[in-house]
């Protein structure tokens, strides 16, 4: 698995969780739905994302380098 793969996986993952906490639990979940959001957002302008960080140390391997 790659790290743009792995990261999709996990806003994935987080959105239809915190969709279904909001849904089952409390409408607040969907403000972990709207930072996933917006992290993506500003990870599309700066290049930079936190989550890529932590996929690289679990070692795993980009699909292009980066320059």
């Amino acid at each position: 698995m790659t790290v743009e793969r792995a990261l999709r996986l996990m806003a994935g993952v987080v959105v239809l969780v915190s969709t279904a906490l909001a849904y089952f639990v409390s409408p607040w979940w969907l403000l972990l739905t709207a930072f996933v959001g917006l992290n993506m957002l500003q990870s599309a302008f700066t290049n930079w994302c936190p989550a890529v960080w932590f996929f690289q140390r679990l070692g795993l391997k980009r699909c292009t380098p980066v320059h």
